[in-house]
């Protein structure tokens, strides 16, 4: 990793408390194949954080990851606006969301910050920096 990462004492207090919810939901993460457990701390304009973790399948491409397993819970719950985002994996490397995720993160937010942790540490962004220039449709009634 060519970023120093920033140490847990670094962190606010709001930003350990979304490190350690999402540490929570990867240590429940269905990873039989890959051994690379995920877990995703999403905080909604509510301020209610929705957790989730990666499920893998044998049949790959029915894999969820953990963040859009936390914004699937979001919606369900009736928000859709995303305000903080973390995403925690205990190995290495860090667990940067993927594409799909951040084109799923991009329909409810246009930016937020991003932490991305491991257990060494985390880095701090913006979503804006992980998808420059995101694809994003207006919708009939929002014109």
């Amino acid at each position: 990793m060519t970023q120093s990462l920033l140490t847990f004492a670094e962190l606010t207090a709001a930003e350990r408390e979304l490190v350690d919810r999402a540490r929570a939901a990867a240590e429940r993460a269905y990873c039989r194949y890959s051994g690379y457990a995920v877990g995703a701390a999403i905080v909604s304009e509510s301020a209610r954080i929705y957790t989730g973790c990666n499920v893998e399948n044998a049949s790959y491409g029915a894999t969820m990851c953990a963040e859009r397993s936390a914004i699937f819970g979001l919606v369900s719950a009736g928000e859709r606006q995303i305000t903080k985002i973390c995403v925690y994996a205990p190995g290495e490397p860090l667990a940067m969301p993927c594409g799909m995720c951040r084109q799923v993160i991009a329909e409810f937010c246009l930016d937020a910050p991003v932490l991305v942790a491991g257990a060494g540490g985390a880095l701090r962004r913006s979503f804006a920096q992980l998808l420059p220039e995101a694809f994003r449709l207006t919708v009939e009634d929002e014109r």
